[in-house]
């Protein structure tokens, strides 16, 4: 469903052109969740962002259900849609919950509106009753959720998510964490999952390569993940990391005066 064939992005020019991607290759099998983990600035995002049409600016191949992500294809729309980190920069502040599920409807020219806007509310765990409210009026998990119904009104079979859970709180990731697997298994779509939280990964998909320096360094099946057997020592420091605060070590480390 997704084909990534050396991949390359690069910012600026000159002596001040950065290299964020560098010959990337990957593919993601039709159902399959594969996610992509690494530090900030390893260019996983700027990856999707590629993949989302968002960075007409790339060298290699990127396709999506056989589709050229740099040919200007009307089917694209309806091929994949994206969900962004911040679902507080994501919904326009003066939009209602109305008109962003039901824009997309409008503009490739899809009937049915009402019943398609409430059902995507329900599916989302929203409901009817909150079609007319602002972001404002909504929690940061109420807002992923309608941002999630709004990349589904196109009935899309590849969902692009890029870190959907980080910029909400503990106890809410959870439910759209889950929300997104329920949503998989029903309408059997295709992800591709961006994040720095192993943990997520693990619980999400089914394969994931890991990037650093604009570079994968290496794929594996989650199974190896959560065997702790990774095979590149940047991967088991990846997974070290994401242990979080050793107390025993840090007690080591602490000198008194």
């Amino acid at each position: 469903m997704i084909t990534i064939e050396g991949l390359t992005v690069t910012f600026g020019r000159g002596a001040d052109a950065v290299a964020a991607v560098q010959g990337v290759s990957f593919t993601v099998a039709e159902g399959e969740s594969f996610g992509l983990v690494g530090e900030s600035g390893s260019g996983k995002s700027t990856v999707l962002r590629v993949l989302a049409r968002l960075n007409p600016s790339f060298g290699g191949v990127a396709r999506i259900g056989g589709v050229d992500v740099a040919a200007r294809d009307p089917r694209f729309p309806r091929l994949a849609q994206m969900v962004f980190q911040d679902p507080y920069g994501s919904l326009h502040p003066r939009h209602t919950v109305d008109r962003a599920l039901t824009e997309p409807l409008s503009i490739h020219g899809i009937g049915d509106v009402n019943a398609r806007v409430e059902a995507a509310l329900t599916q989302v765990g929203l409901g009817p009753a909150f079609r007319y409210r602002y972001p404002h009026q909504l929690s940061g998990g109420q807002r992923q959720r309608v941002a999630i119904a709004r990349a589904l009104m196109l009935e899309p079979r590849v969902l692009l998510l890029d870190e959907p859970t980080s910029a909400l709180d503990v106890s809410v990731q959870a439910e759209i964490l889950n929300l997104l697997r329920r949503l998989r298994a029903e309408r059997g779509l295709t992800y591709l999952l961006v994040s720095h939280n192993l943990a997520v990964i693990a619980h999400m998909c089914d394969r994931l390569a890991v990037m650093n320096r604009g570079r994968v360094v290496e794929e594996m099946a989650v199974a190896t993940l959560r065997a702790d057997a990774p095979r590149e020592a940047y991967t088991r420091q990846l997974l070290a990391a994401s242990r979080g605060y050793d107390r025993a070590f840090a007690a080591e480390m602490i000198t008194y005066d």
